[in-house]
């Protein structure tokens, strides 16, 4: 596990806690550690927001990830889907952080609409907000706020200004705890996580405290020292106190002396006093009131000296809480159980036990849907996940193996779930349509039956890892896409460390994407037969999955395999409609027990992944044909001309099918040189066409020694008269490589830039005309250009310099300073420096063609 770069060396665990055995903690104000940076802003922020949880997600160091750091209100179990997000999903938070702006969401409606892969994941009632989190003026991570859906709405402006407070402190925290990290570094380059997320406990309402006081007994002599707590609890001044039992037994109410007096006797015959209660008189109301508080007496006998019988050491409990309560809840006729936040029961009283037919010891601490077969049903566990993620009520009907029905509900809060159980009716005829029918929440009662039969043991978790990543595969396009797809969800999901996914071609295995795995170890591996005794090899062979739980397992199984750092395996075959795809390897770094579920829900995201595999090689492999049509159309090389020295850059758009009608060419003609750069809209084969057309219409137009406005105007007329419905934006220069003079003309295409020889970077104000293809008749004016020797001049497509949310101005001018701002010795790295944004973008909506010209 990598260690959290914003924290001290030394990795931490999951409870925050370095392997070095620090306890977390700094001192008041230092903030030298994460939890210290985050902690009480984010809770300030559920508190302003009115919300019962919240999350910090931090960006990861490969600046490809949003990882969860810190979690409050909400079980981490619940959100271990979401631990790690990409960021550039199509999720609430990705978008945030993206787009450095506040996003809010009051209900599940809103949720759905905007991000259906987000609901199909957590199908829950509930508003959410996500306000970025900055460090040095930079976005480096996104605060969310959980909200009831059932709390009065808010505006997004009052979700916003109630945000700021703690985003201001967050951001003062981080640029603090980064300012003192070691290295060369911009500070805010050092806020980042790649680690388990904190858990943090929201504060609790005031609760009465336990009092406890300590007493010691001379069973001999019956003297009775107390401490003040002790006295306290009697009622007893100190001054007033004469250190005896007597004193004591003054305090007692006479129906409760008897229960006292034999603690003296269960000392001297066991030892020990476990729990004898008694009630003690209160006179703290005053006016002569005189009520009574329940003690209770716990202690054990320490011997004296020879014939001595011994000292009682003692410790007198206040039993006005939780014993009452507990006594309360005993004689009650239905049943009460309380879960922690992660689900495990914490109380059940007798009836509870009665009604589920499971006893307290059974149940304590574990899940009662692992202990209760009856209860194995995920609609059921979806029952509690949406109450602790709504924070609302849920009802339900659940029959028993014995015929008759119990009711529950449960009663959430940020720390947990009190439930009720009772004996109920029937539903309604027809309502027995098996447990999906039980995913209402709300007062009302609605009926989930078991279905007849055993009950798969599946977790609902585990079902929602198969929505959600039957959903993100969905927009999975090229193989490419959905090896990161399966990457991105399958690794956090299962808490996986490794990644392989390996195809098969020609009778052999070749990785097709790694995550995690040593560099170079999984070259030996690469092109192996199906014959190899490899167990990834085996699994998609006998098209059964093999799940390994320490290596000494997988080494028994297959002696003299290399091992590298996990300690446990799974080894998925990848069967897409009875055809062989390939295998996918999951790795885990420590000792791992796949559960049903997990190995249920393993399989079928294998199945999935296998289907979208198969579908993404049928689009690469028409993609390949429609690429290859078009690198056909495009210049293989451009001419060498004397004084001039070019180069042309084209990256396909990522949409669609990834090839469009971009292009560039140099034409040599009789008075020079011809520059030109087109965009035929569309992206498909029929553009690319189209591109084709115009391009060696306007090659021949040129080479035939036409001036440039008679070269595009004839280049109009072609288009109009072809009837494609396209239209073509087109810039044209003819250069004179003696002179420098240049004429261009200009069809609705972005202005070139010119970077002079001192640096200096400039849009060219040329007159342009409309598109090519709108008017056949439509007349392009020419304007004259000089160059001066060092000048370049950039010719380029929209793709280029459109973004999503930006006018096309601020792209050109981002582009122009990069010009400037780059040095011209050579006019490859030049065009590398221009494209190299685009080239890392994950999307790009449009085509990107660039052509750079340097006069000598």
């Amino acid at each position: 596990m990598d260690e959290a770069a914003a924290v001290p060396d030394g990795p931490r665990s999951a409870a925050g806690r370095s392997r070095d055995g620090a306890d977390g903690r700094v001192p008041s104000g230092d903030t030298s550690r994460i939890e210290d940076a985050l902690t009480n802003p984010l809770v300030e922020a559920v508190r302003d927001l009115d919300g019962y949880g919240g999350l910090v997600y931090l960006r990861s160091r490969d600046r490809r990830s949003l990882v969860l750091a810190m979690v409050t209100g909400v079980p981490r179990s619940l959100l271990k889907s979401w631990w790690r997000v990409p960021v550039g999903g199509a999720l609430p938070m990705a978008e945030a952080y993206r787009r450095d702006e506040t996003l809010w969401l009051p209900d599940e409606r809103a949720t759905m609409v905007r991000f259906p892969h987000f609901t199909a994941g957590l199908p829950y009632s509930f508003g959410s907000a996500y306000q970025p989190v900055r460090a040095g003026g930079e976005a480096v991570g996104v605060l969310v706020v959980l909200r009831s859906a059932a709390r009065p709405p808010m505006e997004a402006e009052a979700v916003d200004l109630a945000l700021r407070p703690a985003e201001r402190v967050m951001e003062e925290r981080l640029d603090h705890l980064a300012a003192g990290r070691p290295g060369p570094d911009a500070a805010t380059c050092r806020v980042e996580y790649d680690d388990e997320p904190i858990g943090v406990r929201l504060p609790t309402s005031a609760a009465r405290p336990v009092r406890v006081g300590l007493i010691d007994w001379d069973l001999d002599s019956d003297r009775c020292s107390a401490d003040d707590e002790a006295l306290e609890l009697l009622g007893i001044d100190r001054a007033d106190y004469g250190g005896t039992i007597t004193d004591v037994e003054a305090r007692v109410s006479p129906d409760d002396l008897h229960e006292l007096r034999e603690s003296r006797y269960d000392a001297l015959a066991d030892g020990r006093v476990r729990s004898r209660h008694f009630r003690v008189r209160d006179e703290s109301r005053g006016e002569g009131q005189t009520g009574y508080r329940p003690v209770e007496l716990w202690g054990h006998l320490v011997h004296g000296g020879t014939g001595s019988a011994g000292i009682l050491v003692a410790a007198l409990v206040d039993a006005g809480g939780g014993l009452t309560a507990a006594e309360a809840a005993e004689r009650l006729p239905d049943g009460l159980f309380s879960l922690d936040q992660d689900g495990r029961l914490t109380y059940a009283n007798r009836r509870c036990e009665e009604l589920l037919g499971s006893g307290r010891e059974d149940l304590f601490g574990r899940y009662p849907w692992e202990v209760i077969t009856w209860l194995r049903d995920p609609a059921y566990e979806d029952r509690y996940r949406a109450a602790m993620l709504s924070q609302e009520q849920v009802s339900f009907l659940v029959r028993h193996p014995d015929g008759n029905w119990l009711s529950f509900v449960l009663y959430p809060d940020v720390h947990g779930l009190t439930g009720r159980v009772h004996p109920t009716g029937p539903p309604p005829t027809g309502a027995e349509q098996g447990p999906e029918a039980g995913t209402a929440t709300g007062p009302g009662l609605t009926a989930a039956a078991p279905p007849p039969g055993p009950v798969a043991a599946a977790r609902a978790g585990a079902l929602y890892h198969v929505v959600q990543m039957a959903s993100v595969l969905t927009e999975a396009v090229t193989v490419q896409d959905v090896c990161r797809a399966v990457a991105e969800q399958l690794l956090p999901a299962f808490g996986a460390r490794e990644l392989a996914l390996y195809t098969v071609r020609d009778g052999r295995m070749y990785l097709l994407w790694e995550s995690g795995y040593p560099e170079g170890f999984l070259t030996p591996f690469e092109g192996v037969t199906l014959d190899t005794q490899l167990p990834g090899v085996h699994a998609l062979t006998t098209r059964l999955p093999l799940f390994f739980e320490s290596p000494e397992d997988l080494s028994v199984a297959y002696p003299g395999i290399t091992l590298d750092r996990m300690n446990a395996w799974s080894f998925m075959p990848l069967i897409a409609s009875g055809r062989s795809v390939g295998s996918c390897i999951l790795g885990w770094d420590t000792p791992h027990r796949f559960t049903p579920d997990e190995r249920s829900a393993l399989t079928a995201l294998s199945g999935l992944t296998a289907q979208a595999m198969e579908r993404a090689r049928l689009y690469d492999s028409e993609s390949a044909v429609a690429r290859g049509l078009q690198e056909g159309l495009l210049p293989h090389r451009l001419p060498a001309v004397e004084g001039l020295r070019t180069t042309g850059r084209y990256l396909p758009g990522t949409q669609g099918m990834a090839i469009g009608g971009d292009w560039y060419d140099v034409i040599t003609t009789g008075r020079g040189v011809a520059l030109v750069i087109g965009d035929v809209e569309g992206h498909s084969v029929g553009a690319a066409a189209v591109m084709g057309q115009l391009r060696s219409a306007v090659h021949a137009f040129a080479a035939s020694e036409r001036p440039p406005q008679e070269v595009i105007t004839h280049t109009n007329r072609l288009l109009t008269e072809l009837e494609s419905d396209a239209f073509a934006t087109c810039c044209y220069i003819e250069l004179d490589p003696a002179t420098g003079r240049a004429l261009a003309v200009r069809a609705g295409h972005p202005p070139p830039l010119l970077r002079h020889p001192d640096g200096r970077a400039e849009t060219l104000d040329l007159v342009g005309g409309v598109m090519l293809g709108v008017q056949p008749d439509s007349v392009y004016p020419v304007t004259a250009l000089t160059l001066a020797p060092g000048s370049v001049l950039a010719l380029y497509t929209d793709g280029l310099v459109e973004r999503p949310g930006d006018d096309i101005e601020t792209g050109i001018d981002a582009v122009r300073r990069r010009l400037s701002e780059t040095p011209a010795d050579s006019v490859e790295h030049l065009a590398d420096r221009l494209v190299g944004t685009a080239l890392r973008a994950r999307e790009r909506p449009d085509d990107v063609a660039l052509l750079l010209t340097a006069y000598r």
